[in-house]
Order: structure tokens, then sequence, then C-alpha cells
């Protein structure tokens, strides 16, 4: 017999848009709600159900998820366009992708959505950490400026063909590792596609020998 999972009630109460595709949407928070940075909460609706990692950090008064609206994704698309005020529930936060401090400096990792964790590692008072996001052009660059002023080094990728000039690292987020990292042990926080996360891991087994390894893989 499966276990009852335990839910708390909250409802929608607000939503902006980051790019074309990619939306922070806000839930209230129940009281004597917990989490750690890092954890994912499961949003249920009806008979549908999404887990996702929160963008806001523990301390803050409601609690907010950044999201890429996926093109047949029912879920996505409902938190989208649904109206505020709209009742869900939510589950209590699950996961093992949290800050771990350690001798070793800290390098956060992510591509898209996966920004979401180090945001709220950050507004969590982490710090000391070198954070690369990679992203297809810049208007993906969710929270930047949050995460420039947070960061020891903050290092934007872009992967995608882009006219504008800046001072952006052109390429992927591997490529900027393997030409500027220097070599030495690093505590290593990968969240975002698979490939990268694959592709980072055995770059990390042959260049940066003593590190750990902590991934999540986001859609």
């Amino acid at each position: 017999m499966e276990a009852e999972i335990k839910t708390h009630a909250t409802e929608l109460i607000g939503r902006r848009w980051l790019s074309k595709r990619t939306f922070e949407i806000k839930f209230s928070k129940p009281s004597s709600y917990r989490i750690t940075s890092g954890q994912r909460i499961r949003i249920y609706h009806q008979h549908s159900h999404r887990e996702y990692t929160p963008v806001s950090a523990p301390g803050d008064r409601d609690i907010r998820f950044c999201i890429r609206k996926v093109d047949g994704g029912k879920f996505s698309t409902l938190l989208s366009s649904t109206d505020m005020g709209t009742r869900f529930s939510i589950s209590v936060p699950d996961g093992y992708f949290t800050f771990k401090p350690s001798s070793r400096p800290p390098i956060f990792v992510a591509t898209g959505t996966g920004i979401a964790p180090f945001c709220s590692m950050a507004g969590s008072g982490v710090t000391g950490f070198t954070l690369i996001h990679g992203v297809d052009n810049p208007q993906d660059l969710y929270y930047q400026s949050k995460l420039e002023a947070d960061a020891d080094r903050y290092i934007p990728c872009i992967s995608g063909e882009y006219q504008a000039e800046t001072s952006y690292f052109r390429g992927r987020v591997t490529d900027w590792l393997q030409r500027h990292l220097p070599a030495a042990a690093y505590d290593f926080y990968l969240c975002g596609r698979r490939e990268m996360i694959r592709d980072v891991t055995w770059l990390v087994d042959e260049r940066f020998p003593g590190s750990l390894i902590y991934s999540e893989l986001f859609y």
C-alpha cells in the first residue's frame, strides 16, 4: 500500500514573464512551512502534478518558481495562464541538492531554468561561489543582476546565435570550464540539462581531480 503524501494548501498570487517562454510564478506560503534551498516541491492541481525547485529563499514570505513553458506541457501551460487565486496543493519539500560547505571552492553550473536552486542558495546567504549560467541567448539570463551582486564570479555563457556585441562568453559552460577554470579541487553543483551534467562530469573527472560533484536534472 502506497503511503499517503502530506500536502499543504496554497494559492496562486503572482506571475511575471521573464522571457518569451519562461515565467516566474508565486504561491502563498503555508504557515510553518519549512524548506532548504535546493529541495524540490511537488505542486498538485486536480489530477495533475509536477515537481519544481523554488527560486525563492527559505526566509521569503512566499514561494516562487522559475518555469519554462513547454510545448505540449499540460502543467506548465496551466501555470502560465490560470487565474490568480486558483487553489493548489504542495508537498513537503524533498531532495538532497542542498549546499554543503567545505574547504573546496563551490562552482555552480546551470543551464536555463536550472538557475533556480542557485538563486535560492544565494538568497539564503551562501557566498564565495562562482556561477556559470549557460543559455541560448541573453534574454534567458534570468536574475542576472541579483546573481552578479551575490556571486564572487558570474559568467554568462551564450551558446546560440545572436548579433549584439556583449562581454558574455560565447560558447557552452563546458567550454568556459575547460579554458578558464584553473586546475584544482572544487565542489561542483550542476543543475540543468542531462547533456550538460554528463559533459561537465566527464570534464571534472579528467581535469579537476579531488573534486566532488552534486547534480540535479532539470528538463
